[in-house]
C-alpha cells in the first residue's frame, strides 16, 4: 500500500475529487449491450431505451429486460407470502436473530429523530407546520455477486419509523427467478409491503412510471451499478430520489497510539466492497505508517474477496503521513469522507473540527463496521464528496413539511400593507387587488 508524505501529492491523487463523467462500460459489459440492443450503446443511451419501453410498455417491458438482463423468466413480478415465509425458514437462525437485533437498533435509534407538527397562536393569528409521512416510496437493493440485507433494513426501517404507508423494494432475482433468502428474511423483519422481481434501470423506470404490478412511488431510495444510478438521475423530479451513490469510502484518522492490527482491518473491510472503494488512512505517524502496511500484507491472504482488496487499495487506497491532527481533519473536511474513523487517543476532542463527513466513528471500537450492522444510524451515507452539503438517509427522508397560515383580521391589517407594497414593486398588480379588497 503506497505512503504518501508530501500533502500536495495527496491532494493531487487518492485526496482528489474528480467531476463525475459517465463511467466506461467493461467490455464484457459492452459485449451484453450488444447482444440485446444491437447496437454499441453507451450506458445512458441504454437506461434511456429501458426506461422508454417501461413507460410505453409496463409489466411486458419488466419481464422482457428481467428475461435479457437476469437470465430469469417470471410469470410473476411480485413475491408471494408463501416465498417470503419459505425464505425466512432457509435463513440460518443465527442470521434472523442478527438481523432482528440490527433491526431493533436501528428503529430506537430513529425513533429518537421524529419530529411533531406544530402551531403557534400570536396575535396576528395561527402559523404552524405539519408533518406528513410519504405515502410511498420504492427501495432498491442491489443483487448480484454480493447481497446486502443490511442495506435494505438500514432504508425500510427508517421509512417505517416515519409512517410511510407503503414501502416497496425492487430487486433483482437469480436465474431460477427466485431472491436470495436473506434478502427475503430482511424485508420480513424490516415490515416491507410489497417485492418487486426487477433490477436495473427496468426496475427504477418501474417504481417511477407505475405498471400493472407496480404501483408508482413517491420517492426512490437505494444504490446500484451505473444504470440504476442514471436511471435515477433520469427520473428525478417525476419521483424524488435520495442521491446519486458513488463507490463507497472509508477515511482513518490515527495518531501513534493506534493499534495497527486494527487500522489495517479497517481499510481491508472497506476495500472489499468494490475494486473501486477507497481506503484512507491519515495518520501524524510514520512509523505506525509502515506498520499498517505490514499488518495489510499479513492480514491479505486469508480473506476470501482478496482479489477484490487488493484492486482496491492499488487503485484508491493509501496512506498520508500528516503533521499534526489538526492538518488530518482539514484534509478529511476537503475530502468529506462518507465515514470518517477517528483512531486517535481523544476523538471527541475533534468532533468539533469537523465539518463535513457523513458519519463520524469514535474510538477503535467504533468500528465502521459496526456501523455497518449493528450500531443504528443509516449505513446509507453521502458519498463522492457530498457529505459537504447531504445526510445519511434519515427519518426526514421520508417526510414533507405542510406550512400552516392562519392569518386573523388584525394580521390582515397589521401586514397587507407590506404585501400591497412588495406585489406592486414586483408589478403584481393582481397580487395588490387581492390585499386591498381585504382591506
Amino acid at each position: 500500500m503506497r505512503v504518501i508524505t508530501d500533502l500536495d501529492e495527496a491532494r493531487r491523487t487518492i485526496l482528489a475529487r474528480r467531476p463525475p463523467e459517465e463511467a466506461t462500460l467493461p467490455p464484457r459489459m459492452r459485449e451484453g449491450v450488444r447482444r440485446i440492443f444491437g447496437a454499441d450503446l453507451s450506458a445512458a443511451e441504454v437506461v434511456g431505451r429501458i426506461l422508454a419501453d417501461v413507460r410505453r410498455e409496463g409489466d411486458a417491458a419488466l419481464l422482457r429486460y428481467t428475461a435479457a438482463l437476469d437470465g430469469a423468466r417470471l410469470e410473476n413480478l411480485l413475491v408471494t407470502e408463501d416465498e417470503i415465509a419459505a425464505g425466512l425458514a432457509r435463513t440460518a437462525p443465527e442470521v434472523v436473530a442478527a438481523l432482528r437485533i440490527a433491526a431493533a437498533e436501528i428503529e430506537a435509534f430513529h425513533r429518537r429523530q421524529l419530529r411533531q407538527s406544530w402551531l403557534t397562536f400570536e396575535a396576528h393569528g395561527t402559523l404552524g407546520q405539519v408533518i406528513r409521512p410519504l405515502a410511498r416510496v420504492g427501495l432498491y437493493a442491489p443483487g448480484g455477486s454480493a447481497v446486502y440485507p443490511s442495506s435494505l433494513l438500514m432504508s425500510a426501517i427508517p421509512a417505517r419509523v416515519a409512517g410511510v404507508e407503503e414501502i416497496i423494494v425492487a430487486t433483482p432475482p437469480g436465474r431460477d427467478g427466485a431472491l436470495p433468502p436473506v434478502i427475503l428474511a430482511a424485508a420480513h423483519v424490516a415490515g416491507v409491503h410489497t417485492i418487486v422481481k426487477a433490477g436495473g434501470a427496468q426496475a427504477i423506470g418501474a417504481l417511477a412510471y407505475g405498471t400493472a404490478s407496480v404501483p408508482r412511488v413517491d420517492k426512490i431510495l437505494g444504490p446500484g451499478n451505473i444504470f440504476v444510478t442514471l436511471a435515477k438521475e433520469r427520473v428525478f423530479g417525476l419521483v424524488d430520489i435520495d442521491a446519486l451513490q458513488g463507490p463507497t469510502e472509508t477515511l482513518l484518522v490515527a495518531d501513534d497510539a493506534a493499534d495497527p492490527g486494527l487500522a489495517a482491518a479497517d481499510l481491508l473491510a472497506q476495500a472489499e466492497h468494490d475494486p473501486m472503494a477507497s481506503a484512507i488512512l491519515l495518520t501524524t505517524s510514520a512509523a505506525l505508517a509502515e506498520r499498517v502496511c505490514r499488518a495489510i500484507e499479513e492480514q491479505l491472504p486469508a480473506l476470501s474477496r482478496r482479489d477484490v482488496i487488493a484492486a482496491s487499495l492499488a487503485a484508491n487506497g493509501g496512506i498520508v503521513v500528516v503533521p499534526d491532527l489538526a492538518t488530518a481533519i482539514e484534509l478529511a473536511n476537503a475530502y468529506a469522507p462518507e465515514h470518517l474513523c477517528l483512531l486517535v487517543r481523544d476523538p471527541m476532542a475533534l468532533v468539533g473540527l469537523v465539518r463535513n463527513a457523513g458519519g463520524i466513528f469514535l474510538g477503535e471500537a467504533s468500528a465502521e463496521v459496526m456501523g455497518d450492522y449493528v450500531a443504528g444510524p443509516s449505513h446509507i451515507m453521502p458519498t463522492a464528496g457530498t457529505a459537504r452539503f447531504s445526510s445519511p438517509v434519515n427519518v426526514e427522508e421520508f417526510v414533507k413539511v405542510i406550512s400552516l397560515i392562519g392569518l386573523n383580521d388584525r394580521g390582515l391589517r397589521a401586514l397587507g400593507p407590506a404585501a400591497v407594497a412588495l406585489a406592486e414593486c414586483e408589478g403584481l398588480t393582481a397580487h395588490a387587488a387581492a390585499v386591498r379588497r381585504r382591506l
